[in-house]
């Protein structure tokens, strides 16, 4: 069984759709034998992280995700249009609120109407073959104590807990196929990620796993 020797792939693009992008991987030196994997990175793109959230959590009608109500509720609040950036060494997402508070009387709600902008930041944190995010730090949210009451849990927990990516899983999706592409079987064996960090619009991956080809 060939082992790689050398850095052993860099994201770019992908046709995975399940998390709206691509991988391309770059396989080099399989020249030698090794018995264990070695350093690697993998790049991924801050609108690629973008899709995955959406993907992930804002897949309902319109790109919505609702916290209270749904599409017939007179009186509702939804989320939608995520945005991500990066700043520092941290992700900020930023998602649009529509609320409309009140009582529903006759189809319609009897209340006030509200859409702020909320914000969260969270640090990208590696987690085995996952690619995980922690310190959920809640920038900005409304004036509303009612309001805030549903999003200082839907920013701080779900959101980063949507962001999630098994990297491993994701790769080896990304390998099926490949003896009918390349002539070879391309099996990833083990994916180790150990630290993360944001490069200008890149998020920078450095992992250790074993590829096998046969």
């Amino acid at each position: 069984m060939l082992r790689r020797n050398q850095t052993l792939y860099s994201l770019v693009n992908t046709d995975m759709r399940r998390f709206g992008f691509v991988w391309i991987l770059i396989f080099l030196g399989f020249t030698g034998l090794s018995a264990t994997g070695r350093a690697a990175e993998l790049k991924m793109t801050r609108a690629a992280l973008e899709r995955t959230l959406k993907q992930q959590l804002f897949s309902g009608p319109q790109g919505r995700y609702y916290l209270k109500g749904d599409a017939r509720s007179a009186c509702a609040v939804y989320a939608e249009k995520p945005e991500l950036s990066f700043l520092a060494d941290r992700v900020v997402i930023q998602v649009k609120i529509d609320a409309r508070l009140g009582k529903s009387f006759g189809g319609k709600c009897l209340g006030i109407r509200l859409a702020p902008t909320a914000e969260v930041s969270v640090v990208p944190d590696a987690e085995g073959e996952t690619i995980g995010f922690r310190d959920a730090r809640v920038e900005h949210v409304s004036e509303s104590k009612e309001l805030n009451f549903l999003l200082m849990p839907f920013l701080s927990r779900q959101i980063p807990a949507s962001m999630k990516l098994n990297a491993a899983e994701v790769l080896r999706k990304a390998l099926d196929g490949s003896t009918l592409t390349t002539g070879y079987k391309l099996t990833l064996e083990r994916l180790k990620i150990h630290s993360m960090l944001i490069q200008e619009d890149w998020l920078t991956v450095d992992v250790d796993g074993d590829l096998s080809v046969k």
